[in-house]
């Protein structure tokens, strides 16, 4: 092999960046650029694709001459993108039928509910792992194709292609030569059994999308085709492709039952590998596939928090704390032992495993002596209860997954903070693996692609590439923690909608 670097374009919700990784999986340069967010109307949020590949180009060209290489350096490309969101183009011209339908829109969140009345999200979910929501691609699709006349009978006769973001991008980078999509991606779409690894043409019927849309569906380590040589002064071949959260799981390197990552954001995303099981969840989590490599799937338990960083910039800006979140995390740092204060920071429901969206928020256990200081603490504390109460249903839909020696592995904006890892080992009773490197999403893909070009020869090689984790086991007591624990709960009680 002729080179030892790998292109990572990580196509994300609010930028697109390209990251240029050495065989070690160390960061050589990077550069992003914002993407436009369009809402039309009142919980409708769209992208420009067009805008989206020209991003693409203009960042993986832009990161090659930052480090003073040439597509000729580059081993592989891996390509990983914001889950859900999905378009539709014309197979003949290459252009985009309307803007894509990003995965925070609502609108179809009606259609949702006329099939959860007819009593199809049991089946739903058997075969998907999935729950019936708007957030998922295959309604998306079914208003894109009806939302102009003769859209769907072109669908029909093969005139329209569709995909997520990894697919419309390889299909332009490639020229039109490759439509194809990873298992990863296809799981989140509500199209995809999970189980039989195929499209399905019960839920093809059932949500009315043409089989003739939808691309291939390839291991996350694959032959994804060769980018058009005028794009980045020279074809290179793309060799990997997961979503986002499942390429943070392989950059995290939790590749073996039991390991598991927390992404902290705005939100949260905890996935659990769980190996070649796939649990049905007691708790309405998520089964999907965290990757899928010599034709063989895993699969990862996912729950997602709502707020957890969105905390925090709530006090900033809510409560007039500026300094983004170091300011709120210094001012906690100064909140009374012991202050008794739970925040509940259902601004916008509940999620996993509550599942709540008509509750809110709330600010309990307050006294005269409570200040900004505890409020911010609380804040922090929210963050590691809510951690904690998908750890547990985990534990409970997957018990041989948990063994002595679990870890949860942390990124994001607040894993930043080594006082807020150690206070997430404590109350999660879970020692915390703090990640050296931020950007594992796409370093992730990075090794999807190490692996598809034969830079590694195994996912241990590829996850032994990732930099070292800061490992914090839980301190103090177990009692304090679950008492703390159990306050929590009653907090949640007090608020939910449905007690």
């Amino acid at each position: 092999m002729s080179s030892d670097f790998i292109l990572s374009l990580d196509q994300g919700t609010t930028s697109t960046r390209a990251i240029l990784f050495d065989r070690a999986g160390a960061e050589v340069a990077s550069l992003a650029e914002p993407l436009a967010q369009h809402y039309p109307g009142d919980g409708e949020v769209e992208h420009d694709a067009a805008e989206i590949f020209a991003a693409s180009v203009k960042v993986m060209r832009g990161v090659l001459e930052r480090a003073g290489r040439s597509a000729a350096d580059v081993a592989a490309i891996g390509v990983t993108n914001q889950r859900e969101t999905v378009v539709v183009w014309d197979r003949r011209t290459g252009e985009p039928v309307g803007r894509a339908l990003v995965w925070q829109d609502r609108r179809t969140a009606p259609a949702c509910e006329a099939l959860r009345a007819r009593g199809v999200e049991p089946r739903v979910t058997a075969l998907t792992g999935l729950l019936l929501d708007p957030y998922f691609s295959a309604t998306k699709l079914a208003w894109i194709l009806d939302s102009q006349p003769g859209l769907r009978a072109r669908a029909e006769a093969g005139d329209l292609l569709a995909g997520t973001m990894d697919c419309w991008v390889i299909w332009k980078l490639t020229g039109g030569a490759v439509h194809a999509t990873d298992a990863t991606n296809a799981s989140r779409t509500l199209l995809f059994d999970i189980h039989a690894q195929d499209w399905s043409d019960e839920l093809l019927d059932l949500f009315g999308v043409p089989r003739a849309l939808l691309p291939r569906v390839l291991d996350c380590a694959a032959d994804y085709g060769t980018t058009l040589p005028e794009l980045l002064g020279g074809p290179v071949a793309i060799r990997g492709v997961a979503g986002d959260q499942q390429a943070a799981l392989m950059g995290q390197g939790c590749i073996r039952p039991g390991e598991m990552k927390a992404t902290y954001g705005t939100g949260c995303f905890l996935l659990l590998n769980t190996g070649e099981t796939a649990p049905r969840s007691s708790a309405r989590l998520l089964t999907t596939v965290a990757a899928r490599l010599g034709g063989r799937a895993t699969y990862a338990l996912e729950g997602s928090i709502f707020v957890a960083g969105a905390a925090l910039q709530w006090i900033n800006e809510g409560l007039g704390v500026p300094g983004g979140g170091a300011a709120v995390e210094a001012l906690a740092q100064r909140a009374r032992p012991g202050h008794g204060v739970t925040l509940v920071p259902a601004f916008t429901g509940l999620g996993a495993p509550w599942w709540d969206p008509d509750a809110r928020g709330a600010l309990l256990g307050m006294t005269r002596d409570t200040g900004l200081a505890e409020i911010a603490d609380a804040a922090f504390e929210a963050a590691a209860f809510q951690t904690r109460d998908l750890i547990e249903a985990m534990r409970l839909d997957a018990p041989a997954a948990f063994g002595p020696e679990a870890e949860l592995r942390v990124d994001g904006g607040m894993s930043r903070s080594a006082w807020f890892c150690q206070k997430l080992a404590d109350l999660t009773r879970t020692p915390v693996g703090r990640a050296a490197y931020e950007e594992t999403t796409a370093l992730g893909a990075a090794l999807f692609a190490g692996l598809g070009c034969g830079l590694y020869d195994s996912p241990a090689a590829a996850a032994a590439a990732r930099p070292a984790t800061t490992r914090m086991a839980p301190d103090g007591g177990a009692e304090a923690a679950d008492a703390a624990y159990a306050g929590w709960l009653r907090s949640v009680s007090r608020i939910r909608s449905d007690t």
